[in-house]
């Protein structure tokens, strides 16, 4: 009998259990793109587990561990990116590195939701590695993935370095930094979810390290984000999550099932209580009815 659910249709996959066990569900050198977002070390809950290791080596093992399972499951062409704090990206970075090449080391930043540090620079920011198996053979899809060019798009500069003066392009591709907001709780692909992360970061590394018809894995899904935007991208995916109720939230989101052990699945009902300039507190439901982000 096995530890874990597993539930399918069509070409997305997603199991409700640990990633150790699902992990050996799938076949060996099949995946083409893995996209790992863990719990960091920091203490933050996601339902009933505490994000919490005795120690930073503690934590840096457990990763060696399920890295090395998604390191097999990898196509011999296959991408891998990986996220995690700060202060442990370096155990990952230096493990990975004498398995893997790690082609980019990128920084996805953003701006401030609330109180910031005022005895030290406050973090704004989240790495991510970007490894391959095969230096030589790998998916990389410039093109889908260009940002406008400054220099040609805004300023309109001339490159006179060329035997003919030609205008700078207007498009380029992304460098390692990253500007992307991070997901608030008025946006329509909210879940309630302590780290969900964006649907454009996902989607501009699945366009640009998959193509059409592959399979994208994500062995920590949290609210299925990278499976959501696999489906609508025409990639076969696999979700993998411990927790029940962010499982059910795949179930939903992601058109498999409108219902768990009896339980219909409803998006969440973004209503909040605020206080309005007479200190009178207010409740809405709509999302038309107010530009707060809470």
């Amino acid at each position: 009998m096995s530890n874990f659910i597993k539930k399918t249709k069509k070409t997305v996959t997603i199991y409700n259990g640990d990633c150790f066990d699902c992990l050996q569900d799938i076949e060996n050198e099949s995946v083409d793109l893995i996209f790992a977002d863990p719990p960091y070390n920091i203490g933050k809950k996601f339902g009933d587990f505490l994000d919490d290791w005795p120690s930073d080596k503690h934590y840096a093992e457990w990763c060696y561990k399920w890295l090395e399972l998604c390191i097999q499951k990898l196509k011999p062409n296959g991408s891998l990116y990986v996220m995690t704090s700060t202060q442990a990206m370096p155990y990952l970075d230096l493990w990975l590195r004498e398995r893997l090449t790690v082609l980019s080391r990128i920084v996805w930043h953003y701006d401030s939701s609330g109180v910031q540090a005022k005895k030290y620079f406050g973090s704004l920011y989240e790495p991510i590695l970007f490894c391959v198996k095969d230096s030589k053979n790998y998916t990389f899809n410039a093109t889908d993935i260009e940002v406008e060019a400054k220099t040609g798009a805004t300023r309109k500069l001339i490159d006179y370095r060329k035997e003919i003066p030609t205008p700078y392009k207007t498009t380029k591709v992304p460098g390692n930094s990253w500007y992307i907001p991070r997901v608030r709780y008025r946006m329509p692909e909210y879940e309630e979810h302590p780290s969900q992360k964006p649907e454009e970061l996902l989607e501009r590394i699945i366009k640009a390290s998959s193509n059409p018809g592959d399979i994208v894995l994500d062995p920590f899904a949290g609210t299925f984000t990278t499976c959501a935007v696999a489906q609508r991208l025409s990639r076969e995916t696999i979700g993998i999550e411990m927790q029940s109720e962010y499982f059910k939230i795949a179930l939903r989101r992601l058109d498999i099932a409108s219902h768990f052990n009896g339980e219909e699945l409803r998006p969440l009902d973004k209503a909040f209580v605020r206080k309005n300039g007479n200190g009178i507190r207010q409740e809405t439901t709509s999302l038309q009815n107010s530009l707060f982000d809470v």
